[in-house]
């Protein structure tokens, strides 16, 4: 009886000195943690079990999108990994690069980067499928840039410097290829008969996805259209680590001349405009070091691993050359301009505002008077004159031609090549 006893007093003993212990590890925000208060030679009964509450963190409830649009993306992909572009092997040179274990290590270091450029594509693709939605001509082009902008602005939450809208939102019309947006006061209307290239940039810490296409509302311009959005397809196709941007432009001329056009009854070649290009992507500055042409001679140089290109072509029923017409509206702070003495306060304290607003990314005069600026046009063209901010005037072909521009972002992963701007669009 006696070693009964002892035993049941033992297992007893043990128990308590169990569920002791177990009371020691508590569940706080998914850590573990050890509760030490309990000293090995408290008295029985004396030791004080110590609980923290579980804290009751709500899961977030992804919103879905409004129309129009006015979700910022940010509530609607609550886990922040944003929808990946169309990925694509690279050619047979570099096809090992999809399964190599170190290229998919590299890949993954850079994903904050990636996510960043997928944030801003998916902003992009909202935004562009709603403007294709509801631009319509009789519009006035000051509306057709606000709606654009307003929405973009909304889908990613704009916070100054962090989070925005890349460059001006160019819409160009018909001869004119690029760099056109309207300036206060300008009361162009949107017609029928117009061909307008939408340009839209947006910017997720300084990384910018560029892309553009074309909307036309007359038949007619079908195949010219048909023609740039295939030799910039080429481009993409042609496009990855180690191809010569020669060669990527002999491609695409290849196919953009293939094409015919004909427009109140008279037939054109497509041309691709030959001083218009694509071009490498750096944080916060929309024209890297890197030219891709869209015609054959351009310069032997490769691309290269971890490289973010804008793939863009132009077409043409003109002479195929662009010249610089019409009022400038469009302006960047020059990257490597250094210090520049300025003599007139106004433009210093332009320049404090372009800095601290806009750093290196282009700007407008729209977006100048947006931030409250008024009588600036002096001091910004002394800043232009100062060699401090580039102006880039429209880009037009001769009168009475049409031009069409299309254009994705393509990222050169270690591993494969991602078109991050792609959408069921175009």
């Amino acid at each position: 009886m006696t070693s009964a006893t002892t035993t049941e007093a033992t297992a007893k003993d043990l128990q308590e000195k169990l569920s002791l212990k177990e009371n020691d590890v508590v569940e706080d925000d998914g850590k573990v943690e050890e509760n030490d208060a309990a000293e090995e030679g408290a008295s029985n009964g004396e030791k004080k079990k110590k609980k923290k509450k579980k804290s009751s963190k709500k899961k977030k409830t992804p919103q879905e999108q409004t129309n129009p649009p006015t979700v910022g993306l940010s509530k609607i992909f609550v886990n922040k990994k944003y929808p990946v572009g169309e990925v694509c092997d690279y050619a047979e040179d570099n096809l090992w690069r999809t399964t190599d274990e170190e290229k998919r290590a590299l890949d993954r270091q850079n994903f904050d980067q990636y996510n960043d450029l997928r944030r801003a594509a998916e902003v992009h693709r909202q935004a562009r499928q709603y403007a294709q939605s509801v631009i319509k001509p009789g519009m006035s082009m000051m509306d057709v840039v606000n709606t654009i902008e307003n929405t973009t602005r909304a889908l990613v939450e704009e916070d100054g410097l962090k989070s925005g809208i890349g460059f001006p939102t160019g819409v160009s019309l018909n001869h004119c290829a690029a760099h056109y947006t309207p300036n206060a006061g300008d009361t162009t209307i949107l017609k029928e008969k117009d061909v307008m290239k939408v340009d839209i940039g947006v910017h997720v810490n300084g990384r910018i996805v560029d892309s553009a296409f074309t909307m036309s509302f007359d038949p007619q311009y079908d195949n010219l259209l048909a023609a740039v959005k295939a030799a910039t397809n080429k481009g993409i196709e042609e496009a990855g680590i180690d191809a010569r941007l020669n060669e990527i432009g002999e491609a695409i001329q290849e196919v953009m001349e293939s094409y015919e056009v004909e427009i109140n009854g008279k037939t054109h070649q497509v041309k691709s405009i030959r001083n218009l290009c694509g071009h490498n992507l750096d944080p916060y500055i929309i024209h890297g070091g890197k030219s891709v042409p869209i015609v054959k001679g351009g310069e032997e140089i490769k691309m290269e691993e971890g490289e973010i290109f804008a793939i863009e072509t132009f077409g043409s029923t003109g002479r195929g050359v662009v010249h610089e017409d019409m009022e400038c509206s469009h302006y960047a702070k020059i990257p490597d301009a250094g210090h520049i003495p300025l003599r007139l306060p106004r433009a210093k304290a332009l320049l404090n505002t372009i800095t601290q607003n806009f750093g290196t990314l282009p700007f407008c005069r729209r977006y100048l008077d947006r931030i409250g600026e008024s009588k600036y046009l002096l001091a910004l063209n002394n800043l232009v004159s100062a060699g401090i901010v580039q102006d880039y005037p429209p880009l037009c072909d001769i009168r009475g031609s049409y031009t069409a521009q299309f254009e994705h972002t393509i990222i050169l992963h270690p591993t494969q090549k991602e078109v991050v701007s792609r959408g069921d669009d175009y």
